[in-house]
């Protein structure tokens, strides 16, 4: 058996060496001629699994690493036999974390109380659900759009977008990208929808690019129909639009997602699929050693402090989008090398808080959130 492997894949060199003959290559070198005799594919959203690599190929299963498996054609694997898999709420926690340290910074840098703000959350999956909880330790009013989930539930838990249009001071997407049917994302945010805006938002997108129409996002922050936008994901990546990097209050190389846990839990789940589907018998398949960061410890004195504070020294300690804005305002040319050679991050539930002067309050919202707590 031959297993191609996209070669940004992390900590899966050796896993299902001793059942295959594995290969590992660049994205965009995963061809019709690397594949033709290949059985299984695992695989990121920079390569296109359609016709033109699968047809008259061996494959006959793929995993994606990714949350998104809009870079696989369904259509044509269901014709052609191939099943396919991907990772859900793979890196929920880790775009979760990227909202949180975003949302922050941005109240930073205009002096915004979020504690007094309302944030829509139009998709509620696997990482909505977690940024909902994570803005309500926040203390924001919390909207849920979802219609998927408000036709199985019912509407007790969710409103209509035109609600979040109305009343939200914040709006953030966490959809994955459907062109078309009923529940379609494709520009999403549209001319249409900057017109029936209420408050002038801030829009974030750390979902898909094209869930934005590029165009109009910028014509909204230059008419100030909206304040502001934070953009992780962009159409045409990596060629990014420089004059929408030019008018964002935070833009990063579609890295929400990147920390060390999210590309782990990404890889477990593939090659577990992988043993799944070829019986292979490693279907409890870890990955091992996982890179720290050089300080998991963070200590925190609350006295005379509030707890927004308190919160968001915690949380800007483990990740701080500033950084990331920055080296690629710098370096934009570089969008996918930025990525490819992403520096060490580690989600929540990694550090450790050294607490002094913090009451028992604030503590739990600190344990909730996902840290352990040294007193």
């Amino acid at each position: 058996m031959k297993i191609i492997i996209d070669n940004k894949i992390p900590y899966i060199k050796g896993a299902l060496e001793p059942f295959a003959e594995v290969v590992y290559l660049p994205g965009n070198e995963t061809t019709a001629e690397a594949v033709k005799d290949a059985e299984a594919l695992i695989t990121r959203t920079r390569t296109k699994c359609n016709k033109e690599i699968l047809e008259g190929s061996s494959v006959k299963f793929i995993a994606t690493a990714t949350i998104g498996f809009d870079h696989i054609d369904t259509e044509y694997c269901k014709k052609a036999g191939i099943e396919w898999t991907n990772a859900p709420g793979c890196n929920a926690e880790s775009v979760n974390q990227y909202i949180a340290s975003a949302l922050l910074a941005w109240a930073m840098k205009f002096r915004v109380d979020l504690k007094e703000k309302t944030i829509g959350i139009v998709g509620v999956g696997n990482v909505g659900s977690r940024v909902a909880k994570t803005c309500k330790i926040l203390g924001m009013r919390v909207l849920l759009n979802d219609p998927p989930r408000e036709r199985k539930e019912g509407s007790e838990k969710f409103v209509s977008l035109e609600t979040i249009q109305k009343e939200a001071d914040i709006i953030t997407f966490h959809v994955p990208l459907n062109l078309k049917g009923e529940d379609a994302t494709y520009h999403l945010v549209n001319d249409n929808f900057i017109k029936e805006l209420n408050k002038k938002p801030l829009l974030i997108n750390s979902c898909r690019g094209e869930v934005f129409d590029t165009e109009t996002v910028k014509n909204a922050v230059d008419n100030k129909t909206v304040s502001g936008l934070i953009i992780d994901c962009w159409e045409n990546e990596p060629k990014i639009d420089l004059e929408l990097l030019s008018k964002v209050e935070f833009g990063t190389p579609h890295i929400a997602g990147y920390s060390k846990d999210g590309k782990a839990n990404g890889t477990k789940m593939s090659v577990q699929a992988v043993s799944r589907f070829f019986n292979l018998g490693i279907n409890d398949w870890q990955p091992n050693e996982i890179e720290l960061p050089e300080n998991t410890i963070i200590e925190i004195d609350g006295k005379q402090r509030r707890e927004y504070s308190i919160l968001a020294e915690a949380i800007l300690s483990t990740y701080d989008i500033d950084d990331d804005f920055e080296k690629l305002r710098k370096s934009h040319e570089l969008f996918e090398k930025l990525r490819g050679d992403y520096p060490v991050r580690r989600e929540f539930d990694t550090f450790t808080i050294k607490a002094k002067n913090i009451s028992s309050e604030v503590l739990l919202k600190l344990e909730a959130l996902g840290f352990t707590i040294l007193m």
